[in-house]
């Protein structure tokens, strides 16, 4: 009877793990805003298509900078969702468009970079940084990393770890941030 007791617990004890470990992977992401004393970053960077990014040429607009590597699991995982947000008519990365998103991908080969894109038809505009100057200076540290930057050119939230972009807490951050003015406020940072 003991034995049978000890058998129903472990089991118990293993759903209970299961239950609290699926919710757990749905909340693969941090969201925390970005430091008020730390300036953001000028943007002035070409992708693999050529395209030059400057800050100056995405003011107005809502960014979104992934920062990512081919080897990494959960940079994986959120591409096809960052690739429909790109592509999203009213997202994408037209110039009349309010948001785009541009993928910084760290410290591999360029030629890697792009056999990863082909194999995965990602279209979407990716920068390299194969020192790593770029993720310094914006202090990412894990990856993926996104910063999501207001029209006002200020960066306002870091989101550690993979989301779906197209879900609806991201499309209401992305809601949030185009409703922001996109000159800053007198005396606002």
């Amino acid at each position: 009877m003991l034995k049978n007791g000890r058998r129903f617990f472990l089991r118990l004890c293993l759903a209970v793990l299961a239950w609290f470990g699926q919710g757990l992977a749905h909340a693969q992401f941090d969201k925390t805003p970005w430091p008020r004393t730390q300036a953001t970053p000028a943007i002035d960077m070409v992708d693999l298509h050529g395209h030059r990014w400057t800050s100056a040429g995405l003011k107005g607009r809502v960014v979104v900078l992934n920062f990512w590597a081919t080897w990494c699991g959960p940079c994986k995982e959120e591409m096809p969702s960052l690739q429909a947000l790109h592509k999203d008519p009213n997202q994408g990365p037209s110039d009349a468009s309010p948001a785009v998103v541009i993928g910084i991908n760290v410290k591999e080969m360029p030629s890697t970079v792009r056999r990863f894109l082909a194999a995965q038809h990602l279209d979407l505009p990716v920068v390299l940084d194969p020192q790593g100057d770029l993720t310094r200076q914006w202090g990412v540290r894990i990856y993926p990393t996104t910063v999501l930057i207001g029209p006002d050119g200020r960066a306002r939230w870091r989101v550690v770890g993979d989301l779906d972009w197209n879900g609806p807490i991201a499309r209401a951050w992305l809601k949030e941030l185009q409703a922001l003015p996109a000159t800053p406020k007198s005396g606002s940072k």
